[in-house]
């Protein structure tokens, strides 16, 4: 059966861009120059036409042979501790969202806050030719962004920082001191912190101003009341519970994440004590789920979606060769029932 020349080619063939280009009756670099993410030397009629041709014809571009064209992957790293953490999944959406709307893909290794284990996944996204990283799980004394660094290869950090590399975060010191103004306000003032990893920013920071504030206003944390930790829910148990064992348990507790917080509320519960009646307590980073627990969290609340799309801003910036620079964002307290006003 004769086939008309003008109709599109059976869907078992892939169709390639010289199919395209001879339908638009253009000549096929000018066809490749319109589907390029930044289209240059043609006209705005001609990139529409080609590209509604391209659709209809189900043209899909090869991103990574046009990579081998140009040196560029449009891919960008992102390393993350593990996509379990809301925190981190909440934010690496936004970012994939960011960057693909930018013309670029991603690719996410969960690094499980273990040095050796980042070093073996950032030699693989470096393998893969990546054109940027996003590294949201930096720590003191780490080494990926002056690695990176040194071999030219432009990054950022997320929610977390590192002096001296540029940073998307969160104004952390601030957030802890919302919280113990909060706790000041209604009265507080035996209270303990479950404060997180110190070797990671978001910890340290959030004790640091939570501690602060307490200490100017005249009540000093002791060292017993201040409980190191992971960043999960199990973490936030333990270190609640201990808490909880003191001769003179908190009558407020601060955890500087959702999860830790979480943890917390078994412990008090298990301690015999009502969560929000005999002891209140504040999380970090209003997930999801601090409204919707049986005693909704008052919680810092950290913008993740912006965190994550202006992560990919700094580093198109810096691949444009602009000099990134670093943002906290401004947290804000969000009250709920777990910090009830005292009866008058």
């Amino acid at each position: 059966m004769h086939q008309d020349s003008d109709m599109p080619p059976a869907r078992s063939r892939p169709v390639t861009l010289a199919t395209v280009a001879r339908h638009a009756q253009v000549h096929v670099s000018t066809a490749s120059r319109a589907l390029s993410e930044a289209p240059s030397g043609v006209g705005p009629d001609t990139v529409r036409r080609v590209r509604e041709l391209a659709a209809v014809l189900g043209y899909r571009r090869d991103v990574g042979a046009a990579g081998l064209r140009t040196g560029n992957s449009r891919l960008i790293g992102v390393l993350v501790p593990r996509l379990t953490d809301l925190v981190l999944a909440s934010i690496y959406e936004s970012i994939d969202a960011a960057a693909s709307a930018a013309g670029y893909g991603t690719v996410v290794a969960n690094t499980l806050d273990d040095p050796e284990h980042r070093r073996v996944r950032l030699d693989a996204l470096l393998s893969r030719r990546i054109d940027a990283v996003i590294i949201g799980d930096s720590h003191s004394g780490d080494s990926a962004g002056l690695e990176l660094r040194d071999r030219g290869v432009p990054y950022v950090l997320v929610m977390r920082t590192l002096e001296g590399h540029p940073s998307v975060s969160t104004d952390d010191y601030h957030g802890g001191r919302l919280a113990a103004e909060h706790l000041l306000d209604l009265g507080h003032h035996r209270v303990g912190v479950i404060c997180g990893d110190q070797l990671a920013s978001t910890g340290r920071e959030r004790t640091l101003g939570f501690r602060r504030t307490f200490e100017a206003a005249g009540y000093p944390i002791p060292d017993a009341y201040s409980i190191d930790s992971g960043f999960s829910t199990p973490s936030g148990a333990e270190a609640g519970t201990e808490l909880m064992r003191l001769a003179e348990p908190p009558t407020a507790i601060f955890a500087v994440h959702d999860l830790l917080a979480l943890g917390a509320m078994g412990a008090i519960r298990d301690a015999g004590r009502q969560v929000g009646e005999d002891v209140a307590l504040i999380g970090y980073n209003d997930l999801d789920l601090a409204a919707t627990l049986p005693v909704p969290l008052t919680s810092i609340r950290s913008d993740l979606a912006a965190m994550g799309s202006q992560s990919v801003d700094a580093l198109l910036r810096a691949l444009n060769g602009e000099v990134p620079r670093s943002v906290l964002l401004p947290p804000e307290l969000v009250i709920r029932a777990t910090t009830p006003r005292p009866s008058a």
